[in-house]
């Protein structure tokens, strides 16, 4: 017994030490990653906590005070939503901390760039206090995630067309015959891909002998958006690029099997694993692991948008500074940097984060209706399919107003 208690004592130690070391190795530069790290962190606490938690939470009283205890997956979905609840509130008091940050100078840049081992001990105070708070308030947060989970997918939008907008643009900019062969390349490929993926979704989404007219009209739609995509670029007025026409038309066909993959696995014209009930835990792993690489990425893309998050008085974020740098800088140069702007704005970065956090939670319980429709299944149910299927068209009358709005509007900058 006082070998064993010996030992958990040295590995209490040096795991405190590990995150010391961890924590203290966070340079500004790298404060994004570490944002992404820690959430990244919540999902996997939630995703744990689904599966393990529910035998503990029928226990609790003040969360199971029903006179019939509900279903396992009620108390599944309860946990989820509350490591969100507080992942949220963390971000969201971080947002509302950081408004108003102009230079380096300010305080506060120091908190948002430092102070890790204090912001993860009150990341877990947050997190644990959520699992005392009243169901009525669950309730209304998870009410609430569904708005918050739209406005993180409209964002997302705004930032592939940013990205896929400057992407063209660089490689127009160089101006050789080598790049404009490249963009010719890389927009057949997509056009080759949107088609062939099109032909897959009829396929497995609309299957003979059923009335599949629904998925039909979904198809049908995004085909006739990548129709007009092309004809909008391509018209004289506009004078655009067949590159980005190609990307977006890619990601509405994959918004669109997103969307009809989502349909419950008993629906007659799903025609994945319409065999099976469930998914193995390989496959839920998959499915959450890309739903993390999403989120992550549309937090970082976020963080380095010249267009959506720098302030007026800054310079244009992400100038080609890696979010990891090779080399430290010397004290000196650290000094020079504290009186210049900030890169970009630090609070909406954080609410970026806020509102990823709704849309992982909804991921998680299938929008709050894959209970009793599709078992364990990541983001599977009606309300995603819509949610999916709304986000490609918003994506696609998005592309269009870019397009036109110049011509529209000549006087004003887009």
């Amino acid at each position: 017994m006082w070998a064993a208690s010996c030992l958990a004592s040295c590995c209490a130690a040096c795991a405190c030490d590990a995150c010391r070391t961890v924590v203290s190795g966070i340079s500004r530069r790298s404060a994004r990653i570490a944002y992404c790290g820690l959430f990244a962190l919540s999902l996997i606490v939630a995703w744990m906590l689904r599966e393990v938690a529910a035998p503990l939470m029928e226990k609790i009283p003040w969360i199971n005070h029903f006179h019939q205890t509900p279903d396992r997956e009620w108390f599944e979905t309860d946990a989820v939503l509350r490591v969100s609840f507080g992942n949220f509130l963390f971000f969201t008091i971080l947002a509302i901390f950081m408004i108003g940050v102009k230079n380096q100078r300010d305080p506060r840049d120091s908190i948002h760039h430092g102070g890790w081992m204090m912001k993860i001990i009150c990341w877990c105070i947050l997190v644990i206090l959520m699992f005392f708070v009243p169901n009525g308030i669950i309730s209304f947060y998870e009410a609430t995630s569904k708005f918050g989970s739209g406005l993180f997918l409209l964002v997302q939008v705004v930032l592939l067309l940013d990205f896929v907008h400057g992407w063209n643009d660089k490689w127009v900019g160089y101006d050789e015959q080598f790049w404009y062969m490249a963009l010719l390349v890389v927009s057949l490929v997509c056009y080759v891909a949107t088609f062939s993926f099109s032909g897959l979704l009829f396929y497995l989404f609309t299957p003979s002998g059923h009335d599949c007219g629904l998925n039909t009209f979904f198809i049908v739609m995004t085909l006739i958006f990548v129709f007009v995509f092309a004809v909008v670029t391509l018209h004289p007025s506009v004078s655009g690029s067949i590159l980005p026409s190609s990307v977006i038309s890619l990601y509405c066909m994959y918004l669109c099997y997103s969307g009809l993959a989502s349909e419950p696995r008993d629906y007659e014209c799903n025609g994945l694993h319409k065999h099976s009930k469930a998914v193995s835990t390989s496959s839920l792993a998959i499915g959450l692991l890309t739903t993390v690489l999403s989120v992550v990425y549309s937090a970082v893309r976020a963080g380095s948008s010249t267009t959506l998050l720098s302030p007026p008085s800054s310079p244009r974020a992400g100038s080609g500074k890696p979010l990891l740098p090779l080399d430290k800088a010397d004290e000196h140069h650290e000094e020079a940097e504290k009186s210049k702007p900030v890169t970009y704005s630090y609070s909406f970065f954080h609410l970026i984060f806020s509102l990823a956090s709704m849309y992982s939670a909804m991921l998680l319980t299938g929008w709050s209706t894959s209970v009793g429709e599709s078992g364990k299944l990541v983001d599977v149910g009606w309300p995603s399919v819509w949610v999916r299927i709304v986000t490609s068209w918003a994506t696609a009358a998005l592309f269009i107003w870019s397009l036109v709005a110049p011509i529209i509007f000549p006087d004003r900058e887009f």
